[in-house]
This record gives C-alpha cells, sequence and structure tokens, in this order.
C-alpha cells in the first residue's frame, strides 16, 4: 500500500510562522537557490507546501550547526539530483569541527593573556604618565619582550 502524502497550501506568513523565519528569509532563500520557485495563486501569492517547510528546517537546522548558506546549497543540490548527500555533510562537518577546535585554541590563548593582564593591572601603578596610557596593556601580547616588560613594570613602580 502507497502511502499518499497529504499536501497543505500555505502562503508565506504561514511558512514563516511555523518555521520561526521573518518572510523575508524565505524570499531571500528563494532567490539565492535554498528554496524552489513556489507555486504562486491567480493573485499572485506565493503557495508553499509541507515539503518547503521540511526543506526550510533543514536549512535553519544546517545553519546552527555552522554551516554555511553555500554550503547548505551544495547538500541540497546533490539532495535535488538524486545523489546522497550525507558524504559531503560529512567533509563539511569535519571541516566545521576542524575550524570550531581553532577558534577554542584561541579563545584559550586570549583568556590566558587576558588573566594575565589583570594579574599585572593589580601591579602598575596607578597613575598615568604622558607618554603611557595603560602599561599592562602596553606590555602585554605574543610581540613583547618579557624582560621589558619587567622592566617596565619595576620602574614605574619606583616612579
Amino acid at each position: 500500500m502507497s502511502e499518499r502524502r497529504e499536501t497543505t497550501h500555505l502562503r508565506i506568513g504561514e511558512l514563516a510562522r511555523r518555521a520561526g523565519v521573518n518572510p523575508r528569509t524565505i524570499r531571500f532563500y528563494e532567490a539565492i537557490g535554498l528554496l524552489p520557485e513556489p507555486a504562486r495563486l491567480p493573485n499572485g501569492y506565493r503557495v508553499y507546501d509541507e515539503r518547503d517547510l521540511e526543506r526550510l528546517r533543514f536549512i535553519r537546522r544546517a545553519q546552527a550547526l555552522g554551516l554555511t548558506l553555500e554550503a547548505i546549497r551544495d547538500i541540497l543540490a546533490l539532495h535535488d539530483t538524486g545523489s546522497r548527500p550525507c558524504c559531503r555533510v560529512r567533509e563539511l562537518a569535519e571541516q566545521r569541527l576542524a575550524e570550531i577546535d581553532r577558534q577554542i585554541s584561541e579563545l584559550q590563548r586570549l583568556r590566558s593573556e587576558l588573566a594575565a593582564l589583570i594579574g599585572r593591572a593589580s601591579q602598575v601603578p596607578q597613575r598615568e604618565t604622558e607618554v603611557s596610557v595603560c602599561p599592562a596593556i602596553e606590555i602585554a601580547g605574543p610581540e613583547r619582550d618579557p624582560t621589558t616588560a619587567r622592566d617596565l613594570i619595576a620602574s614605574r613602580a619606583r616612579r
């Protein structure tokens, strides 16, 4: 027994509401090829069905995972031509995971620098000079010479 799919006609506002997006987002997705051109009523209104809603939900889930619209378009194009896009999805997920790992490393490095800045800031004299805005920041960063930084803090403390 074959399963018959009931077609529900949705106008753009209802589709947007059910998918949790703005109608402009739907129009944009149509313009860039993520959603197919919808059928139109005699009055020109766009009409969508449940497949469009599911496709829109797929797009949103893929975006939430950090996939770009271009990558999502590639995945959908594979699907639309009858190919199974799961291998491509895996490739993209591996790339995204590597990117996230790089971002985490960078954030951990930044966190260490900020923690060091907080420690230095409590040791730096509070008075400002004509040539210095904030010594704790001026001596921070990966390019700084640690010896020069210690000397700068020590010389400012003597003033």
